[in-house]
């Protein structure tokens, strides 16, 4: 659950109510309709019952007035008072016509009020027509949201309006308006003479990147120049996004609300127009670009000697997908298949200077936590007709290392360079120790498989989750330690104070090698710029940009969870009655989940069904399911055989019965 920074004044009179606490905090509604406005973990959330939402959406900043508070149980009520911000003001529904007026009725089952809309904003929208619209106003006085018509949605599929949905339920706008498309596009590709002096020119260095094969914007790349017999220059070039993108215009305005592109299976929607996206940042092969470069230089034996950064001008070489840099890798690239054949020399001396590091990394504390991902298929509709497993192979891991080294340089710099002998207000990534609630249970869990955790501090902590997961690589049980495990994690975050990140094993972390697709890369630009030219301007409002970036962060990773999931159950819907092998992903006081061995679809077995085999209960510290006559057990990482009986693109849920 997402939580959020309160207010609160406290006047506590009597047991069980109290009528004079105001909060403010984030309204969620479930599916049930019930709300509950989310506090920090050791206050306890206040419920709010519908008809106390006042004129507040899900989703919504509000402030609440505490009505009831059980200082026993620690159970509060509330009734919401005011919205301080709304999370969307767009969103897609079915319009409802009448003589002089209409109606929208949202999907989904959020207890969301018709908006009504005066014929004056129907805007040409048929009766029963889906529609984008948006909120106009909605006082308290108002008995309904007002709201107008700004797209009807004629024609489209219920996948591709499902995807709007789920980008707008996560706040995020899907087009860009006319201001900022205007700035876009009147900015220039010109390299003048005067810019030019003020770069460093790495044009003639070789230079290349690598990326997946269908990605359309490039962020990264990489040159390679040999000093002597044994030290390389190494150079990690960035795309100057904050050359293109000032401060106080539309596009930086619009840049930051988003915050972040947000990538689903069949669209990626992005941080910044096409215009600087694809083709004035991304570093194309045998175009000249700008750039701001992390340069290193570096034995073989992955000994740093000296590190630079500057902004820059490259032209790329060669443009390799992942797949053609793993065949050089692999030895087994052809003149016919790899035209980057020639380079093989220098990305297989980048790749054993990336094993060093790596093998460092996880040496020095990192852990080794390995996720499966997956690919959708698509046809020419966006529907699934396959589902891939990507494979993280050494040519992704030679990038996300080269990556990480200019990350970790660039937060190191700025952490070592004061400002009037104060630190510099900065955008670190940072990432915490393990929640110790969380945790105590999973090493009890482990101790039971015969594996002993070391407490004693968080590198041994580091160590002993590293000696876990190198023991059940291979074993049936490694999915399940892996998932419980990465649950045991803190959420990582953007913030001016640096604790480190925990997971990586860097004691100084931030993000510079992503501006394109995220915005605090640009703020970190911006701050490395203003140390290196001695510019520095201290941003008082840094670290309310790094809340606002880590929340739409969250946002774009749940719309993403739930584009994949509609996509699961789309691809399943023509399987039904089918048997898959599946090994059980998780379990509740209401059932199992099971995930398909072959594709990776998760579904819910229901207690309601295993109820027909025996009563159920939830043993929690083994994170298992226990019959009790029978005594059978349901765990995680058992493997079982599944019928699918239902798949509901409304639920994003597939339903699962034991064959």
């Amino acid at each position: 659950m997402k939580k959020t920074n309160t207010t609160t004044t406290k006047n506590y009179t009597t047991k069980n109510t109290e009528i004079s606490i105001t909060v403010t905090g984030v309204l969620e509604i479930t599916r049930s309709g019930m709300g509950y406005v989310l506090m920090p973990a050791d206050t306890g959330d206040i419920i709010i019952r519908p008809n106390n939402f006042g004129n507040a959406l899900n989703g919504d900043e509000v402030q609440v007035k505490v009505t009831k508070h059980n200082l026993n149980s620690n159970r509060k009520e509330g009734k919401i008072i005011q919205v301080i911000k709304r999370k969307q003001i767009e969103f897609i529904g079915e319009l409802s016509l009448n003589n002089h007026f209409a109606f929208v009725r949202l999907a989904g089952t959020k207890n969301t009020p018709d908006f009504f809309i005066s014929q004056d904003n129907i805007n040409g929208a048929k009766n029963n027509d889906k529609v984008v619209i948006r909120l106009l106003k909605w006082d308290l006085k108002d008995k309904s949201p007002v709201a107008t018509v700004v797209k009807v949605l004629d024609g489209e599929t219920m996948n591709n309006i499902a995807m709007r949905e789920i980008l707008m339920d996560g706040g995020f706008s899907l087009e860009f308006n006319e201001d900022v498309l205007n700035e876009a596009n009147a900015l220039s590709d010109v390299i003048t003479e005067e810019e030019r002096l003020k770069r460093v020119d790495y044009r003639n260095t070789l230079t290349f990147t690598i990326d997946p094969i269908d990605a359309k914007d490039f962020d990264d790349a990489i040159s390679i120049k040999a000093i002597n017999d044994d030290l390389y220059e190494i150079g990690v070039h960035i795309a100057d996004v904050s050359h293109f993108l000032h401060t106080n215009t539309a596009l930086d305005t619009e840049a930051y609300k988003r915050a972040t592109s947000v990538y689903l299976p069949d669209r990626v929607n992005p941080m910044l127009p096409e215009k600087i996206s694809n083709e004035l940042c991304s570093l194309r092969p045998n175009e000249d670009k700008f750039t701001f470069s992390a340069v290193f230089e570096i034995t073989k034996k992955a000994a740093i000697k000296k590190v630079s950064f500057h902004k820059s001008i490259i032209h790329s070489n060669h443009r390799f997908s992942y797949e053609d840099a793993q065949e050089i890798i692999e030895g087994v690239a052809t003149t016919e298949s790899n035209s980057g054949l020639q380079y093989s020399k220098e990305v297989l001396l980048l790749n054993e200077i990336a094993k060093q590091f790596r093998a460092q990394r996880f040496k020095d504390g990192a852990i080794n936590f390995s996720s499966q991902e997956v690919r959708f298929k698509l046809d020419e509709h966006a529907k699934p007709i396959g589902i891939i497993v990507k494979e993280s192979k050494e040519a992704h891991q030679l990038i996300e290392e080269f990556m990480l080294l200019a990350n970790k340089a660039v937060a190191s710099f700025v952490d070592n360079t004061k400002y009037k002998g104060e630190a510099i207000p900065f955008p670190y990534r940072i990432h915490n120790t393990p929640d110790e609630a969380k945790l105590l249970p999973f090493i009890a869990f482990a101790k039971k498989y015969g594996h002993v955790f070391d407490v004693s501090s968080p590198a041994k902590i580091a160590q002993s989750f590293n000696a876990l997961l190198q023991e059940v690589k291979g074993k049936p049980e490694q999915h399940v330690f892996e998932t419980l495990g990465i649950r045991t994690m803190a959420k990582a975050a953007y913030t001016a104070n640096n604790i480190g990140h925990y997971g990586l094993g860097f004691t100084h972390y931030c993000h510079f090698t992503s501006p394109i697709r995220r915005y605090p890369d640009v703020l970190v630009h911006r701050v490395l710029q203003s140390i290196l030219t001695n510019q520095i301007e201290i941003d008082k409002k840094l670290e309310e940009k790094c809340v606002h970036t880590s929340k739409m962060e969250r946002a774009a990773m749940e719309c993403e969870r739930a584009a994949n999931k509609y996509k699961q159950v789309e691809f399943m819907q023509d399987k039904l009655g089918e048997v898959f092998d599946a090994v059980i992903s998780g379990v509740s006081g209401f059932g199992f989940w099971a995930e398909t061995v072959e594709h990776k679809c998760e579904g819910l077995v229901s207690m309601a069904h295993l109820s027909e085999l025996d009563d159920f209960r939830l043993v929690e510290a083994d994170y298992c399911l226990v019959g009790k006559r029978s005594n059978k057990q349901f765990k995680m990482g058992d493997k079982v055989k599944v019928l699918l009986v239902a798949a509901s693109l409304d639920r994003r849920q597939l339903d699962y019965e034991l064959a």
